[in-house]
């Protein structure tokens, strides 16, 4: 199912129930954000229309923040279709065929496909039926998503640039800071593709010509955001999975072409001699402030919307947010081409809520051959913008990756820990704060398959027939000054790993004189994993403390053998640590305790039913310094 424009869209959510209207006045600035971050911790939740913002333009939010909303975005029953769609697509497609009757035969799909291919309109669209020929972004708006971002950014927009040589066209999803009524921040960072078109543009000593489109039919915003080869049309995707051809219509005041039924368009240009602007901070989807930097300036010189257009926005931020059904919705769509085009033998992969896509990916293979697992690893940490995973974990045999419990204890029973894991060092997201330097770092890469005779001589005993009972572990890490909190709970599940916590503030040495402690006490021996993280930490929230030990570990620089069988992985705020940290640390993103209890008092006339409370006063613990500070130590 294609649909015309946000309103659109609109109507279909509230048919569903899947929408909530709030007709009380909210301001963009904060409110939206902590409004929605309730909402959306709250199991998902609701898409949410902001129609009283102090603009014309109502505010929509979570509108991908389920299976269901996600799969009537893509114009699907569910999630799985597409998949199986693009998956029959391929197997005709890319298939070894023995004659040219049966290769005649893929013509009706490849006839279908062509026929789904975007197409340009010699007239004007939907999105110019209102022109403001001199602009002003004042009349968006715009949120500012939390207290120490830099200003008010646009979070869902569609950035249409093109290659001045090729003419090959792009549509990444960049956020952009207002500056002022007519300039925008452009954050496309150093491996995306509209950077590459700018440093063309450059070369070529030119302006280049960009456009921005918001809303249209939803299948757009999750087109932009995919994962697709350089070169590939973006509405290409979005035409097979809505079924329907994306129109396109020429801008007014540059060449570039834009979908017919978007609902805003912001034309411009970014002038390549002119000087960067500080852009940022920004609280961003890794749950902590992406510090300021330098980055084009976007110059907006046209304006134009539809007549009953609508602003769509969303907010990251500490996990789970919106995005978390993005990258679900991506695991299910590009399974196909990945096991077509790259592995063949991947049955699955998932990149948990808690890994923010990048950090975790779990990989599930058919197994036929000894070294197969390395194979997968060595083969995805250069495929795509899967070179940007730190924590890759590839697995085989009857193991549901989604459930962590069943696929911690596989990972542990087939992992042997000097042999099977692949330390290494390869580009990282540029938003990664952990690495000593930017966007360069470390990665592990963890062959957890059922290992061949050729590989290991049988399994790992894991049994907890060790060496002393779960009472005197207790009682002797209870001893321990320095271990602030610990929790061997696993250990109930057949699952080695302890968890413990340390406050470098305190002793900037302390990781180095626990893992003294643990080298010199053999009575660990019940644990093959053990992790530190912060003392602000919950050790019994395993959620936080996996994205926490993601986020803030270097896999090669931040791992130590114990012994043969036992590894220790400090997940600590490197700021603190003894040396120091060559880079800025960031802190975590929560919202103002005065926004918070704005919002707790205005609850009420929302009409969003029974009160959730705020997530952020939950996370402040974890805030150094407390809520006024975006960088640590």
């Amino acid at each position: 199912m294609s649909y015309s424009g946000l309103t659109d869209f609109i109507t279909e959510l509230e048919k569903k129930k899947e929408l909530l209207r709030v007709k009380a006045f909210v301001d963009p600035v904060l409110e939206i954000t902590e409004i929605t971050d309730r909402v959306t911790k709250a199991g998902g939740g609701k898409a949410l229309l902001f129609e009283n913002n102090g603009t014309e333009f109502p505010v929509l939010i979570n509108a991908f923040g389920s299976d269901s909303r996600m799969a009537m975005a893509i114009g699907r029953n569910n999630l799985d279709e597409a998949g199986i769609e693009i998956e029959n697509l391929f197997d005709k497609v890319t298939g070894i065929r023995s004659s040219f009757l049966n290769k005649l035969s893929n013509l009706p799909d490849l006839i279908r496909l062509a026929g789904l291919l975007p197409s340009r309109l010699n007239k004007k669209g939907s999105c110019q039926q209102v022109v403001q020929p001199v602009p002003d972004l004042g009349i968006l708006p715009v949120l500012k998503c939390w207290p120490y971002d830099g200003g008010r950014f646009i979070t869902l927009p569609m950035v249409h640039t093109m290659h001045p040589e090729t003419g090959k066209t792009n549509v990444g999803m960049y956020r952009m800071q207002i500056l002022d009524k007519n300039t925008t921040a452009m954050h496309w960072q150093r491996h995306k593709t509209g950077a590459n078109h700018y440093e063309a543009w450059k070369i070529a000593g030119k302006r280049m010509p960009v456009s921005v489109a918001l809303g249209g039919d939803p299948v757009y915003a999750y087109s932009a955001t995919a994962p697709l080869p350089e070169n590939i049309d973006e509405y290409i995707l979005a035409g097979f999975l809505r079924k329907k051809k994306v129109r396109l219509v020429r801008c007014i005041t540059n060449d570039l072409y834009v979908p017919f039924d978007a609902d805003i368009v912001l034309e411009g240009y970014v002038d390549t001699s002119e000087e960067l602007v500080w852009e940022g901070p920004f609280g961003d989807h890794t749950g902590f402030y992406s510090l300021a930097d330098w980055y084009p300036k976007f110059h907006v010189t046209c304006i134009t919307h539809s007549k009953k257009a609508v602003y769509p926005a969303t907010i990251v931020g500490i996990p789970p947010q919106e995005d978390a059904w993005l990258a679900k919705t991506t695991e299910k769509i590009f399974l196909a081409p990945v096991r077509m085009a790259i592995q063949p033998e991947i049955l699955d992969f998932h990149m948990p809520d808690a890994g923010i896509a990048h950090n975790l990916v779990i990989v599930k293979i058919i197994k036929s051959f000894p070294g197969q697992g390395m194979k997968v690893i060595n083969s995805l940490f250069g495929a795509g913008q899967m070179m940007f995973t730190k924590y890759l974990v590839v697995v085989s045999g009857d193991v549901d990756i989604r459930n962590y419990k069943e696929l911690f204890r596989h990972v542990i029973v087939n992992l042997d820990f000097e042999k099977d894991i692949l330390f290494s060092r390869g580009p990282l997201d540029v938003l990664d704060h952990s690495s000593d330097n930017f966007s360069f770092g470390g990665k592990a890469g963890i062959d957890a398959t059922i290992k061949d005779k050729e590989e290991h001589s049988g399994t790992i005993n894991i049994g907890r027939a060790g060496k002393q009972s779960s009472s005197g572990i207790i009682n002797d890490l209870s001893e321990i000054k320095i271990i602030k909190s610990f929790n061997i709970n696993l250990l109930e599940n057949d699952i080695p790993v302890l968890i413990i916590s340390v406050d470098l503030t305190e002793d900037s040495d302390v990781i180095g004189k626990v893992k003294s402690f643990f080298r010199a006490h053999n009575t660990y021996g019940n644990f093959r994993l053990i992790i530190a993280v912060d003392h602000t930490v919950d050790t019994y929230d395993l959620f936080m403390v996996t994205w926490q030990l993601l986020g803030n570990s270097d896999p090669y620089r931040d791992h130590e053998y114990l012994s043969s069988s036992a590894l220790f992985i400090d997940g600590t705020i490197k700021a603190y640590r003894k040396g120091g940290f060559p880079r800025k640390w960031p802190n975590i993103v929560c919202s103002s305790n005065e926004t918070v209890s704005v919002i707790d008092q205005k609850w009420d006339s929302f009409g969003l039913g029974a009160f959730i409370n705020s997530p952020s006063s939950h996370n402040w613990t974890l805030c150094r310094k407390g809520t006024d500070e975006i960088i640590v130590g």
